[in-house]
């Protein structure tokens, strides 16, 4: 995830970026509401944000993923913007992009 991914949208977006959830336990999970199946319990997927954590930073991120040609398994706007979820299978990569 980080190597493949994280590291590489950290170089192309030249800021900082937060990642604000990464792995977590199946209790914690459970405990937020979570998907069942989610990829942060096998530390697959991340919750990030932008340099400054605003929305059009957010927006930017998603949309540099997005058009990047990064490999990622899932890229969701959350809560318009409030975050960017993002996953990286070590399997298949769907490129699956959602808004939620």
């Amino acid at each position: 995830m980080v190597d493949n991914l994280l590291d590489p949208l950290r170089e192309l977006y030249g800021k900082p970026i937060y990642v604000n959830s990464g792995y977590r336990s199946k209790k914690l999970n459970k405990a937020i509401f979570g998907a069942p199946n989610s990829q942060h319990m096998t530390g697959e997927a991340a919750d990030i944000e932008g340099f400054d954590r605003s929305v059009k930073e957010n927006k930017k991120l998603f949309e540099l993923i997005k058009n990047s040609g990064l490999p990622f398994d899932q890229l969701i706007n959350e809560s318009n913007y409030s975050w960017v979820h993002v996953s990286y299978s070590k399997k298949k990569n769907r490129r699956q992009i959602l808004n939620l």
